[in-house]
């Protein structure tokens, strides 16, 4: 029996997988585990892996920091010769990354069908390499499980030619599955010097490479009406480094810079934030969870989410200083009540995308 490939390339995809990788062992689905290698640091992947106590990676790649078209090539290059080796039924892909985009062109290449995993999410912003890559992954793959029926609606309105499933999003699944686990094993509250917080982070290429978006960013949290807790990406504070901004921000008393933690600290830290500020697609998702429930101001121009924004969750206010403010104090003065559902399902997406391979491939 062919075995379905798994592939994630970084620390989102990881998380995101964990459901699916689950629910494949579970069904004793033959699997192989694929770590692309786009996050090579160990606080943004092995970490992950260990905190979701997944099983190590079959196959490992190590790509180094090069731009982004060789990277691309470099992982597309390695996945052509695994697929070459070990020949799967199926490779799955999650997401929007360079990685995704990879792994499913190499698959296509082989003949492999390539399932992809969150498709048709649309920001329809072509600044962000993210919409490049998740149209183009869409447009190759054979297997497209939508997480909601806009995501569906964008599909078809593209003419896809693969097969779309409507399936919810394994975010959800995800932060059910290990919200009770991070809030047993996570010690990062204790660390955290403020009460009350609310939880930044800010890492999208468009916008940290971006000098005058970055000086709003930082200006925004050291002057919001509630304390700031940023756990910061590398890219974030390399770019902070080289504008001299980076101890600055360390001084301000009303933000508190942590490293990139791990997911179930981060989880621990959406449960007991005050609101989310954040230019991250992913977190929109994880703040309609249940068991999360937390409003989210998103500092980008435009979201992929838009599900998270009809249901009262998030809010995009754009990058300028005095918008984000302003939303911050309309967040925290208004209080409003939010879904006790997500938009993005109930849960059960990782079953249900297992489901269907086994009658697709195994039955």
């Amino acid at each position: 029996m062919k075995a379905v490939t798994v592939v994630a390339g970084t620390r989102p995809e990881i998380i995101k997988m964990a459901p699916i990788i689950r629910a494949l062992r579970k069904r004793n689905v033959p699997m192989i585990f694929v770590h692309c290698g786009q996050h090579y640091d160990y606080n943004m992947s092995q970490q992950f892996i260990e905190d979701l106590e997944l099983p190590p990676p079959d196959y490992t790649f190590k790509i180094k920091a090069y731009s982004a078209g060789v990277q691309t090539a470099r992982i597309m290059m390695n996945m052509d010769e695994l697929l070459k080796k070990t020949a799967p039924s199926l490779v799955l892909v999650e997401g929007d990354t360079n990685s995704v985009l990879a792994a499913a062109l190499a698959s296509n290449k082989r003949g492999i069908p390539a399932g992809h995993v969150e498709a048709g999410l649309r920001s329809f912003d072509l600044r962000m390499p993210e919409e490049h890559n998740r149209r183009l992954t869409d447009h190759v793959s054979g297997y497209l499980f939508a997480p909601t029926a806009l995501a569906e609606a964008n599909l078809k309105k593209e003419n896809v030619w693969g097969k779309i499933f409507v399936t919810g999003n394994t975010i959800i699944d995800a932060v059910l599955q290990h919200l009770p686990i991070a809030e047993k094993k996570s010690e990062i509250l204790d660390k955290i010097h403020f009460k009350r917080f609310a939880l930044a982070t800010a890492h999208r290429a468009e916008n940290v490479d971006d000098l005058k978006v970055l000086k709003n960013f930082i200006g925004a949290f050291a002057e919001s009406p509630v304390p700031v807790v940023y756990p910061m990406h590398p890219r974030t504070k390399k770019r902070l480094r080289q504008n001299k901004m980076y101890a600055q921000l360390l001084k301000s008393g009303n933000v508190q810079v942590l490293p990139p933690v791990g997911y179930l600290d981060f989880l621990v830290l959406m449960r007991r934030c005050e609101l989310v500020v954040t230019d991250s697609g992913g977190i929109q998702e994880e703040a309609t969870a249940p068991s999360i429930r937390k409003p989210v101001l998103v500092i980008r121009l435009s979201t992929e989410r838009p599900e998270a924004v009809e249901a009262g969750f998030a809010k995009v206010v754009g990058t300028e200083k005095q918008k984000i403010l302003k939303g911050i104090e309309e967040v925290l003065v208004q209080r409003k009540e939010l879904s006790a559902t997500s938009p993005f399902g109930d849960g059960n997406a990782a079953e249900k995308i297992v489901e269907i391979i086994q009658k697709e491939f195994y039955i």
